[in-house]
């Protein structure tokens, strides 16, 4: 009886470990005191059985009669996008490549390539003379028709303009194109005058001398006058006081390329107090930084084919710290009461234009940005003027700058091309200007004036 119930517990103990770990016959490894009992064998699932758990199951595996090491676990099959069956690729959008296609033409557009070689070789020192070309093409057309409907491509290397649009913008860019290749290739010399003046009322006096011309910047004013009446206007404004001239120079520029022209000045100012991490004392260490004020100029000029007007993108900006407004902060000090520092927020004024004009290559541009940041600040050398002393007086004793507000003027003249012109002798300037420095023809120098 004894026996009996051994051999039925021995039994019930081999279906429950194949039930649990996945074995397909675990009866023959049960050890028995005596024959099997006359029943037939149970069927076990040989995949695994659903848990009631989120832990995975073990590995299967023979077992002489005990349980199975716990760290022997099976990784779970996790579906990967890898696999090519794990994902549907309908449900994913993914680019598609494509080895033949057309480009849409119901709008008439068409191809057109157009030969830059005349214009691009002459420019051995401009390292990508073709975005001249691109540039003025945008400016011409606008940006927005060649990502919108309907489809467009400009694209240029040093070689070729190559154009894919309808006919009426292939007829613009033609006629940007014929300006480029067939215009003028020699450099052209362009007068630039920067002109600051105390007070706006120089216009009682030069009202009769010029005409009004239209400008979009707010703000700005924008007239013409002959070359003759400009001769005029600059003697006017030397009998002023408050006149300063900042920029005096004959540049040659090649057609349709960028000159940047530029006067700019280091300020610096303590930024802020940071503590000291490689020594006990001082607790905090001044940081300083700096800010560059004065003004820059970027020009680009287009001439048309007969040589009679001038169209010019310019952009300058201006940037004055009007003063160093000075605060001060208490820092905690870990040896004794807290640290009185002062620090320095700059005060800073600044003015953009970047607009383009057009006006016939016989007569001067006069632009007015009105009452503005002078594009350079006054200096004051006293010793008894400026923000209060530093740690070390020094800034009592350095030219300390205050802003201002006058009235910049920038006048544009077209001279001639450069053979005609750079070795002619010089004008005459005004007298808060340097004398002109000798231009070479070969490779001519730029007189920044006296500031």
């Amino acid at each position: 009886m004894c026996l009996r119930i051994l051999q039925n517990t021995g039994f019930r103990t081999s279906v429950f470990l194949a039930m649990l770990f996945g074995s397909q016959n675990l009866m023959g490894q049960v050890p028995t005191s005596g024959p099997a009992p006359s029943v037939g064998p149970v069927p076990v699932s040989a995949g695994p059985l659903p848990s009631t758990t989120s832990s995975p199951l073990p590995a299967t595996s023979s077992l002489p009669g005990s349980v199975p090491n716990a760290t022997s676990v099976a990784s779970p099959s996790i579906p990967s996008i890898e696999n090519s069956g794990a994902v549907n690729s309908n449900n994913v959008n993914t680019p598609k490549s494509v080895s033949r296609f057309e480009l849409p033409t119901a709008n008439g557009q068409h191809w057109v390539e157009y030969d830059i070689r005349p214009y691009t070789q002459n420019q051995k020192t401009v390292e990508r003379p073709q975005q001249a070309i691109i540039d003025w093409i945008i400016r011409e057309t606008g940006s927005d028709v060649w990502f919108n409907e309907p489809m467009g491509i400009l694209n240029a290397d040093r070689n070729t303009l190559r154009v894919y649009h309808n006919a009426a913008m292939q007829k613009t860019v033609a006629q940007v194109y014929e300006r480029f290749v067939n215009g003028l290739t020699e450099p052209q010399v362009y007068g630039l005058r920067l002109i600051t003046i105390g007070n706006p009322n120089w216009r009682n006096k030069s009202a009769s001398l010029m005409r009004s011309a239209a400008a979009q910047t707010p703000g700005v004013q924008a007239w013409l006058m002959s070359k003759e009446n400009g001769a005029i206007f600059m003697s006017q404004l030397r009998d002023r006081i408050d006149v300063r001239e900042m920029q005096s120079v004959d540049i040659p520029m090649v057609n349709g390329q960028l000159q940047p022209l530029e006067q700019l000045r280091s300020r610096n100012f303590l930024k802020e107090y940071q503590q000291n991490t490689t020594a006990a004392w001082p607790p905090y260490v001044p940081f300083s930084d700096e800010i560059k004020e004065g003004y820059k100029l970027q020009l680009s000029p287009l001439m048309s084919l007969d040589g009679r007007t001038v169209d010019l993108m310019l952009k300058c900006d201006i940037d004055q710290v009007e003063r160093l407004n000075n605060v001060a902060i208490d820092l905690p000090n870990p040896f004794g009461a807290p640290q009185s520092v002062q620090i320095e927020v700059p005060q800073v004024v600044s003015w953009r234009l970047h607009e383009r004009f057009r006006w016939p290559a016989d007569q001067i541009l006069l632009l007015s940005c009105g009452v503005v940041a002078a594009p350079s600040p006054q200096v004051n050398n006293t010793l008894i003027s400026g923000s209060p002393p530093n740690l070390f007086g020094l800034n009592r004793i350095l030219p300390v700058t205050t802003g201002s507000r006058t009235d910049a003027i920038l006048l544009l003249e077209h001279k001639g091309a450069a053979s005609t012109q750079l070795n002619q002798p010089p004008q005459a300037r005004s007298p808060n200007a340097a004398a002109p420095s000798v231009n070479n023809a070969a490779a001519p120098t730029l007189s920044r004036g006296r500031y």
